[in-house]
């Protein structure tokens, strides 16, 4: 049996789609800022769903960029190589985060330089708290010069998490619009 098959029966009517269903049921928007980014879903691979906090590391994320080459992963559209959590060890004077220098020895801009000699896009990430969710140093109040450091590193996408921040929804929009805001600038 199929999905709907499996659901109760009020679940099977209202997915049923024939040439009575309304037109604009059948058509999907979303809300999104008119600067031709986020047009398709983003795919890729991300460091957390494989590594988490163990051997991440720049010799690991080229490793998985020719992985993904020669899988024919990115002639399938996957584009994007994403170091997650972990990476940031603490905070410079100045307020940038700090990467791991025994992990990435060269920095994360000659990474992201080295993934996009590959035709992958480089993701970082970052979290709207005080530390990550691994207990790294967090971007809030932090915001334009975590921006602009990652800018300045070619840094194209960035998953910007939720932990040790406010679970208030007004302050947690407010404060994402902070890195849009800063993202943008």
């Amino acid at each position: 049996a199929t999905w709907p098959a499996k659901r109760p029966m009020r679940y099977r009517r209202a997915m049923r789609v024939g040439p009575a269903t309304p037109l604009p049921l059948l058509i999907a928007t979303a809300a999104a800022l008119e600067n031709g980014l986020s047009r398709t879903p983003v795919m890729g691979y991300n460091t957390w769903n494989d590594m988490r906090c163990s051997d991440v590391s720049a010799s690991a994320v080229e490793g998985i960029a020719d992985l993904m080459l020669s899988l024919g992963l990115v002639a399938r559209g996957y584009q994007y190589l994403n170091v997650d959590d972990c990476w940031a060890v603490r905070l410079s004077r100045e307020g940038q985060l700090v990467e791991d220098p025994s992990a990435f020895p060269d920095g994360l801009g000659a990474l992201v330089n080295r993934v996009h000699s590959r035709g992958l896009r480089f993701g970082i990430y970052a979290d709207r708290g005080h530390r990550t969710c691994a207990f790294r140093p967090g971007s809030i109040g932090r915001e334009a010069v975590h921006a602009a450091q990652f800018a300045a590193w070619g840094v194209d996408y960035l998953k910007y998490d939720s932990c040790w921040a406010s679970g208030v929804h007004d302050v947690a929009f407010a404060q994402y619009a902070l890195m849009r805001d800063a993202l943008s600038a």
